[in-house]
């Protein structure tokens, strides 16, 4: 379950955190005002408490493995929310960058 656990907190540290950027980029780049940019502050407030639930103690790893995160979902927001067409090669880094997610978190490590 802890691995379970942890996946769910990357899902919803990527929603905070490329949400609360979205949010900031429409308010100030799309010009819908400073009520946008505050949510989006909020927002990117709450991705920063979110990381501190993960299971491991490291910060460091947790932000690294997290970086990856980030990569794989902003393509992901991308094509959802704003219609954006990966190609091969943005498919192919996402794909390596969660597989260092994988090895950075939940590699066998010795006790």
């Amino acid at each position: 379950m802890t691995i379970v656990r942890s996946v769910l907190l990357f899902g919803l540290a990527a929603l905070a955190e490329i949400g609360g950027a979205w949010l900031v980029w429409q308010g100030v780049r799309e010009h819908r005002g400073l009520l946008w940019v505050a949510a989006g502050v909020i927002a990117l407030g709450a991705y920063g408490f979110v990381a501190t639930l993960q299971p491991d103690a490291n910060f460091g790893r947790i932000l690294a493995a997290y970086g990856g995160v980030f990569v794989a979902g902003s393509l992901a927001w991308g094509m959802v929310v704003d219609k954006f067409q990966p190609d091969r090669w943005d498919y192919i880094g996402a794909a390596l960058c969660l597989v260092g997610v994988a090895v950075i978190m939940y590699a066998p490590r010795p006790a």
